[in-house]
């Protein structure tokens, strides 16, 4: 059976992809790394930066971190202060 994983895209990413959150489909648990891949391959996709913070369901996570479908993934951009 395979299920989407929610992805949240913030800032630039989001202007890159044209939306704020993308559905990738996948028929098993994978790595961030793995869906990251996955979301590059969308069209826009190609212009994410090689590094990405990203959580999964609101928790930092690394790129060698379990994604399995029905989770949901946020793209952090680097944020700036002042």
């Amino acid at each position: 059976m395979t299920a989407p994983i929610r992805v949240l895209l913030f800032a630039r990413y989001a202007e890159l992809l044209g939306a704020e959150s993308v559905e990738v489909t996948v028929p098993a648990a994978l790595s961030v790394r793995d869906l990251l891949a996955r979301v590059r391959a969308l069209p826009g996709g190609s212009g994410l930066p090689a590094t990405l913070l990203c959580a999964v369901n609101l928790r930092q996570a690394s790129l060698s971190d379990p994604v399995a479908p029905g989770d949901e993934v946020a793209l952090l951009p680097p944020l700036a202060g002042g």
